[in-house]
């Protein structure tokens, strides 16, 4: 007999803010980078009939306070028009200690949660510490999230929204403006012009599952930090290869991954467009000093993220941790 504890949305929430989620990935991958880590490459099953894909992503963080589980998500775009999570998703905690099942968490919201801060933690270390304006480039499940994130690192003063649906880039500023102006003293428009919108960008995040570039390299000006976090499959292409070429400072989450995974820097890579040394490395080492990331405000630097088990792993055990302490959450008895 054991007990398995039930944390939905509201309970993480309550407990775990994105300023603690951008410090628990930063730990994360450091660990990862330092090979703290047991994290197979994820299996990804592609469902065409719907378009989409449920990817499983187990994960083990060996040291002072180990941490097991594995996500379950399916990215289905579609869902969008049904009213549900595009990304929805399960996280499964287990004790390292004997493997039962410790605490199954909302893992739509982790996802959103834990990718945003991702992002969050690339953009603290590699964007312009005098960066105000950016542009957010989706308006998907993964969004809202990405955006907090931005705003919770730097002091932004206008964010600029793009969409392939307009009306959807509509509603969802308005959202934010009236979820995040006051809090964070900002801005948030749909633009019709991406162009105008990038050009005049310290910072650029493009989350977005499309297989062609989603802005042009061309209207990005020096000193700009881009995030690319939507793109997961060798078809997905959301950054231009010609700004992969120009980037200064090509940093992923994990190298690995986004070789693997990643065809806005696959491709590059086979088409000789680079050579893998200017993928300078991982952010778990500049998280650690052994990368210096960017090193003058004129450079271009670019954030390449497809996730790790091992950011869900730790986030989960984190928030589980904050639980406890707060007697949040419902337990179960199996």
């Amino acid at each position: 007999m054991f007990h398995v504890k039930i944390l939905n949305k509201q309970d993480i929430q309550a407990v775990f803010s994105m300023k603690d989620a951008i410090a628990a990935d930063k730990a994360a991958l450091a660990a990862y980078s330092r090979g703290e880590t047991t994290i197979p490459l994820r299996t990804n099953i592609d469902i065409p009939a719907e378009s989409g894909q449920s990817l499983y992503m187990p994960g083990y963080l060996a040291g002072e306070h180990p941490a097991l589980g594995m996500k379950i998500v399916s990215v289905y775009p579609h869902n969008i028009d049904k009213g549900l999570p595009s990304v929805p998703a399960t996280m499964i905690s287990l004790d390292p200690a004997t493997g039962i099942v410790s605490a199954i968490l909302d893992g739509t919201y982790l996802t959103q949660l834990r990718t945003g801060a991702m992002q969050g933690a690339a953009t603290d270390l590699l964007a312009r510490q005098d960066a105000r304006t950016a542009t957010l480039i989706g308006t998907g499940g993964q969004a809202p999230a990405q955006l907090e994130a931005m705003l919770t690192v730097r002091p932004l003063r206008q964010v600029y929204v793009s969409d392939i649906d307009t009306h959807r880039a509509q509603d969802f500023a308005a959202a934010m403006q009236h979820k995040f102006g006051d809090q964070f003293n900002v801005t948030i428009t749909a633009v019709h012009d991406l162009g105008q919108a990038i050009a005049a960008s310290d910072i650029i995040t493009s989350a977005t599952t499309s297989k062609v570039a989603t802005f042009s390299a061309a209207d990005v000006k020096p000193g700009t930090h881009i995030n690319g976090v939507g793109a997961y499959t060798p078809e997905m292409h959301e950054i231009p290869e010609e700004l992969v070429k120009r980037a200064n400072v090509v940093i992923f989450d994990t190298m690995d991954g986004v070789l693997a995974e990643a065809g806005d820097m696959i491709t590059p890579l086979k088409d000789g467009t680079v050579t893998k040394e200017h993928y300078e490395g991982e952010l778990g080492a500049v998280v650690d000093g052994k990368l210096s990331g960017r090193t003058t405000d004129q450079q271009i630097t670019l954030f390449k993220t497809v996730g790790t088990a091992a950011t869900d792993v730790y986030v989960a055990e984190q928030i589980l941790q904050a639980a406890d302490q707060a007697g949040r959450g419902k337990e179960v008895q199996f």
